[in-house]
């Protein structure tokens, strides 16, 4: 298992980056990616941290660790900008807080992550058809949430992206130590929104890539 969407206490998680490493190998994870919620006020302040913890602390954790950022209620006309300034500082991944229904993110959040070109949208919500193709066009994957609340339109998102032939990537969207689903569950959420096995393959691949 792959997860590309995690949080640690340079945002809203309750775990240091060691601690976040170690509970999500022990989980069966052999991948992470940490991305903190940024905006413009503390972006550097978590990618300085965070690439020195990769660096300093990655060969020794018994996991690949990523450092990125989640790009969260930035407003749209500002997130293309923000993404390739999270480039700039070196984030390794970028993802973008998109629409999901269960808090107030701006209207246009996910097409502006899509324009700019993040690697991955997460909990987008009610996406619609056209931003489902342009993620195509524009090889930005789509997020299916294990997390709660967000997972509610997971149905949505991997039927349009079945559709336009969009990528699909499996996250957790950690904050906490339970938050790290089993394989056994990972899967049936995936299957829940209407993956086939073969589907749930691809996703895994296209987390690896």
């Amino acid at each position: 298992m792959i997860d590309l969407h995690t949080h640690t206490t340079f945002s809203d998680g309750c775990l240091i980056p060691a601690e976040l490493a170690r509970r999500a190998a022990k989980a069966g994870y052999r991948a992470v990616a940490i991305t903190d919620h940024a905006d413009h006020s503390n972006i550097r302040l978590i990618l300085d941290n965070l690439l020195r913890f990769v660096r300093e602390a990655g060969p020794y954790l018994g996991i690949d660790v990523l450092a990125g950022v989640e790009i969260t209620h930035v407003p749209p006309p500002l997130i293309p900008g923000l993404i390739h300034t999270a480039r700039q500082l070196g984030a390794q991944i970028v993802v973008v807080h998109g629409e999901t229904i269960v808090e107030p993110v701006l209207k246009g959040t996910n097409l502006a992550a899509i324009e700019g070109r993040a690697d991955i949208l997460a909990h987008p919500g009610i996406l619609t058809p056209q931003e489902a193709a342009l993620a195509t066009q524009n090889n930005v994957a789509l997020e299916i949430t294990t997390r709660k609340g967000h997972s509610l339109t997971n149905g949505l998102v991997a039927a349009l992206a079945k559709a336009h032939n969009a990528k699909l990537v499996i996250n957790n969207d950690a904050h906490e130590p339970g938050d790290f689903v089993s394989l056994e569950l990972r899967k049936k959420i995936a299957m829940g929104a209407g993956l086939t096995p073969d589907d749930y393959s691809q996703t895994d691949n296209n987390a690896q890539r």
